[in-house]
């Protein structure tokens, strides 16, 4: 079996440079980028490989990054802190110490490095440090200082999310949802200088939603339908806009209106809030408006739909408890198999996909998904790591046991190397500006290196026990890792089991309470049905 040289060279320590995954060395000007690549995609270990032969200003803090992207927490952090103290990316350092401090739950140490961002930082991070400072002034009770924070910030996300905070604190404290409502206003203005329109779109369906409810609570039912006809029709709050905009249609006496918002909304899955108490306004609707038969039959069509989705709930739970929640609720709900043509249309039509963004709507349940993803993805790379050294390992072997490499061909590589070797020096002394210099001498050192490495498989026959001894070693290591990172799994995976058995119990019991409201609402349509009846018969 071939490898590659790069990976044999890598293996045997013989490669000049840090060297990738797939075995390519990366020029010493790319690394930078590279490690920005590798950290933005979520593979640490590429990130890791990198930063000890980095060099330039922006090197310590890809170099901290890294560290705290691969676990180790403390190196990490303590690089942040020399950054902080320096002038080279303080804000950024600051930024990324706020933010460990908010996930330990140290509110005053996060405050003090947010403030430092807020004061030396610029655009999206210096936004983001002051919406933390105006929030931890809100969650501490006062608003009118959060207020003035917000009021100095830049229009876009972070004001949009601060001023959204804000106007759900006001919702609580006034009995009239006037502030609330300008609060919403604003925040719904603020979106509007939001650069990326995903999540522009889904805060502002969110703050359509809160402002549609506020205002129907307090009886403006042209305000009410105003807000929550601007809501999308493909976003998780849609159902739950639908259902208010119907409630307010029929404050208005335009109860057939009502019922066809109710009847989008039941096209969604029961997953989604709105949609069981659509099932119910259908029935309320039929009665309100004198259809007393329908108004039943719509009871009792509800009734099914909750028996149903039980059902569907009961089976989400054993398959929970059979396969774990990673494995039937998060990739279980993976569209891959949809085309490309119906992924849009179809993905918010389907229950599985509905409870996983249902679930994740909380804190606690991304934080645990990702973690048992990260621990995934991590077990992944250290079984292709052990793949190819196990592959390496049986090439040595084979080596050893007469399969060397040919010499006749690395001869003639070498000679091909050394010939363009001296064409690049003549170059070399012919090149005139600095930029082509550079680019002439990158080229003379990487065929150095190539010669080099050629020299180095030439002579791997006779130091391949020393490199078998040291292949062996690694893989056991590599063992030792994976039984680490599988006890991590186990107990993460155990977590996220516990949080959505939990989530599908509090699903199951919500059918049981819309099942019971329907019950209810049967038993007073029979009864005004047999008055209605008494009365006749005594005519």
């Amino acid at each position: 079996m071939r490898i590659s040289l790069t990976a044999f060279l890598a293996a045997c320590g013989c490669m000049a440079g840090p060297v990738l995954a797939g075995g390519i060395a990366v020029p010493e000007d790319l690394r930078p980028g590279v490690v920005r690549y590798a950290l933005a995609t979520g593979d640490a270990p590429d990130a890791v490989r990198m930063i000890g032969a980095m060099n330039g200003e922006e090197a310590p803090l890809l170099r901290a990054r890294a560290w705290l992207d691969s676990g180790h927490r403390q190196q990490g952090l303590e690089e942040l802190r020399r950054i902080a103290d320096s002038d080279t990316y303080r804000a950024k350092a600051s930024m990324l110490l706020g933010r460990a401090s908010l996930e330990q739950a140290d509110s005053q140490q996060a405050a003090r490095w947010f403030g430092l961002a807020a004061r030396y930082g610029f655009g999206e991070d210096k936004q983001e440090a002051l919406y933390h400072l105006a929030d931890f002034q809100r969650q501490a009770g006062a608003p009118e200082k959060a207020g003035k924070i917000l009021s100095g910030m830049e229009a876009g996300y972070w004001a949009a999310v601060g001023y959204g905070n804000l106007a759900s604190d006001y919702a609580q404290q006034d009995t009239n949802p006037a502030r609330a409502l300008v609060a919403l206003r604003v925040a719904l203005a603020m979106t509007e200088a939001d650069q990326e329109s995903d999540r522009q779109e889904d805060l502002r369906n969110r703050l359509l939603a809160r402002a549609g409810y506020l205002a129907y609570q307090n009886g403006e039912y042209d305000k009410a339908i105003g807000f929550l006809e601007k809501v999308a029709l493909d976003s998780p709050v849609t159902p739950l806009a639908l259902y208010f905009h119907g409630l307010a249609l029929a404050e208005r006496g335009n109860h057939r209106a009502a019922m066809q918002s109710w009847h989008r909304a039941k096209k969604f899955p029961l997953a989604y809030a709105g949609v069981a108490d659509a099932w119910i306004g259908m029935g309320r609707g039929y009665d309100l408006a004198g259809y007393l038969g329908q108004a039943g039959e719509a009871y009792l069509a509800a009734n099914a739909a909750y028996e149903s989705e039980r059902v569907t709930l009961r089976k989400l739970k054993q398959q929970i408890r059979e396969k774990g929640a990673y494995g039937a609720l998060v990739k279980g709900a993976q569209t891959s198999d949809l085309e490309w043509f119906l992924a849009d249309s179809r993905t918010m039509q389907q229950p599985r996909q509905a409870y996983l963004m249902d679930f994740l709507d909380t804190p606690s349940a991304q934080i645990a998904v990702a973690r048992v993803a990260r621990l995934e993805r991590l077990d992944h790379r250290l079984s292709q790591e052990q793949s190819n050294l196990e592959v390496l390992l049986s090439e040595l072997d084979h080596r050893e046991k007469g399969g060397s490499a040919d010499q006749g061909e690395l001869r003639q590589l070498r000679a091909e190397g050394n010939a363009l070797g001296d064409q690049v020096e003549r170059l070399l002394e012919k090149a005139t500006g600095a930029e082509q210099k550079r680019r002439l001498a990158e080229m003379d050192r990487i065929l150095g290196d190539a010669d080099s490495a050629l020299t180095a498989v030439s002579h791997a026959g006779s130091a391949s026990g020393g490199v078998g001894a040291r292949l062996k070693a690694l893989l056991s290591e590599i063992a030792g890792y994976r039984e680490r990172v599988s006890a991590l799994r186990a107990t993460a995976e155990s977590r996220l089991d516990e949080l959505a058995l939990a989530y599908v119990d509090d699903q199951d019991q919500r059918m049981v309470y819309a099942y019971d409201k329907t019950e209810q609402q049967i038993a007073h349509l029979y009864e005004y049905l047999a008055l209605e009846n008494l009365q006749e018969t005594s005519q």
